[in-house]
């Protein structure tokens, strides 16, 4: 068993409430005004009120390649980790030496070495720091690192672990592209990092904070088009099919009542939900299939809201919403992704 002892946040100083990033992309990327229409009414129906970039919402018309979104990826995206590990590990009252592993995840930014090695330099990690670098999970990264490393403290239970999630979603902008996934896309992310320590329940400070009980991770075939990135001379474009609801309400439920049997537990003895905030239709999806009240997704809403769909980073940045709430008791937190995949974790407040 590994626990969940601190999470820390952290967003990029540059905040733009929706209507400005909607007309200033509406005069850059829709090239008539029947176009601009369908992006604003796109962008409007997100919910979403700001979003948080790091850079000025003006300044990404100087982001015309794959070589300049990575560049500035590798610029910004380290002083965002940084921020969120500082904060999570001063809260946990730990020395970054102290951590024995590092699972670190991303889908907006590529580099060898990865952003871990940079961020282990910067903040002082040990030289034998166990580093587990991950592009691929896309918004399930937080999910399944969370799962990842829980596994990893089973057989290390005296250990300490985090989960550093960094996602700058702005930077795969593509302004040539003019599909619906691109409308839809430039309406809900944002940018974001979060951090996730854990310890294994032979740690000391495992008496405080979340027990991982249990995940599993469901994957659908056939469906391999439907969400992520097609990489090329340009950059990140993204995959987003309208087909993905239509997934969520086939097989979610069956999923999470599998899972929960498995672990002797039930939907009703579930009192949280921790859902990543992946668009309206992502939430309202979950929120039926499950037959969920109107309120259970709350905290998913509220960070959507406030700061987008910031791939794998969001569905943390939810958890840490909750984590400090004393009346619950037992939550599963999930997060959807490429695949098309599901990343479960069965969770319980010590």
């Amino acid at each position: 068993m590994a626990v969940i002892i601190e999470i820390g946040t952290a967003l990029p100083a540059h905040a733009h409430i929706q209507s400005e990033v909607t007309e200033v992309l509406a005069s850059q990327l829709a090239t008539s005004d029947s176009a601009k229409a369908v992006l604003r009414r796109i962008h409007e129906a997100t919910q979403i009120e700001q979003r948080h970039f790091v850079m000025p919402i003006s300044d990404y018309k100087s982001v015309d390649s794959f070589s300049k979104g990575n560049e500035l990826f590798a610029q910004h995206a380290l002083a965002l980790a940084a921020q969120a590990t500082r904060s999570a590990l001063t809260k946990a009252g730990l020395e970054a030496s102290q951590v024995d592993y590092l699972f670190f995840t991303t889908v907006t930014g590529l580099g060898a070495p990865a952003i871990d090695v940079m961020l282990a330099t910067q903040l002082g990690f040990r030289s034998d720091l166990k580093r587990i670098p991950s592009f691929g999970l896309g918004c399930a990264g937080g999910a399944a690192g969370i799962a990842r490393v829980a596994d990893y403290l089973r057989g290390h239970p005296s250990e300490i672990a985090l989960v550093v999630s960094v996602e700058l979603c702005s930077l795969t902008i593509q302004w040539q592209d003019r599909s619906m996934a691109n409308f839809v896309g430039t309406g809900i992310f944002g940018d974001g990092a979060a951090t996730v320590v854990m310890v294994g329940d032979e740690h000391e400070l495992a008496n405080r904070g979340i027990t991982v009980n249990a995940s599993r991770s469901s994957l659908y075939p056939g469906t391999e088009q439907m969400i992520g990135w097609r990489i090329g001379t340009s950059g990140m474009s993204l995959m987003l099919e309208a087909g993905v609801p239509e997934i969520i309400e086939r097989n979610f439920a069956h999923d999470v009542d599998a899972f929960l049997s498995a672990n002797g537990s039930s939907r009703d003895d579930i009192d949280v939900w921790i859902a990543h905030p992946g668009g309206p239709k992502i939430l309202d999806g979950f929120t039926a299939a499950l037959g969920l009240g109107s309120d259970e997704l709350s905290a998913s809403w509220e960070v959507m809201k406030r700061a987008g769909n910031m791939s794998s980073a969001a569905v943390l940045h939810v958890l840490a919403e909750v984590f400090s709430q004393p009346e619950k008791t037992r939550g599963v937190l999930f997060a959807l992704g490429p695949g098309v995949t599901i990343e479960l974790v069965l969770l319980e407040w010590v």
